[in-house]
């Protein structure tokens, strides 16, 4: 992965997409700062979806917030629909932010067999080392309400 100090140079000779993901649904995402006329995309990744047996209500909120982003929504196989995308916007770099999900690495890790990727840090919310339960925003929230309110 390219860090962010190579933006610089990345920028003068790159044609790059944004890929969007569920940890940094904000127009304040740090990609979509950095590259504010790169075509973006969201993928419902229909694993996690499966997996994680995310509630309409979650589903809802997700929706909610991509409608107002400028991204391109997309349903499958999450490094797969990034790839077509980008072939779809001669792209040659695939920008992002950061995520602890420990899928994120593996779908990373798939783009960049055959794309150049550059991850962006995001603030964290708080300072955590501890494993967090990533299924449920209740069970995120019961812990981070301890640091968020000291």
């Amino acid at each position: 992965m390219i860090n962010n100090n190579c933006t610089d140079a990345i920028n003068r000779v790159s044609n790059p997409i944004i890929w969007i993901h569920g940890d940094c649904l904000s127009p304040e995402n740090p990609a979509l700062q950095e590259y504010p006329n790169a075509p973006a995309i969201w993928v419902w990744d229909d694993t996690l979806i499966e997996e994680w047996q995310l509630s309409l209500k979650r589903i809802t909120f997700i929706y909610e917030c991509l409608l107002e982003l400028p991204v391109e929504i997309r349903r499958g196989n999450v490094a797969k629909e990034i790839l077509a995308f980008a072939q779809e916007n001669k792209a040659d770099l695939v920008v992002t932010t950061d995520s602890p999900s420990p899928r994120f690495h593996n779908i990373c890790d798939d783009i960049e067999r055959s794309l150049k990727l550059e991850v962006f840090e995001v603030e964290p919310f708080f300072d955590y080392d501890g494993y967090i339960d990533l299924k449920r925003f209740s069970r995120y929230w019961k812990v981070a309400e301890k640091y968020v309110f000291d």
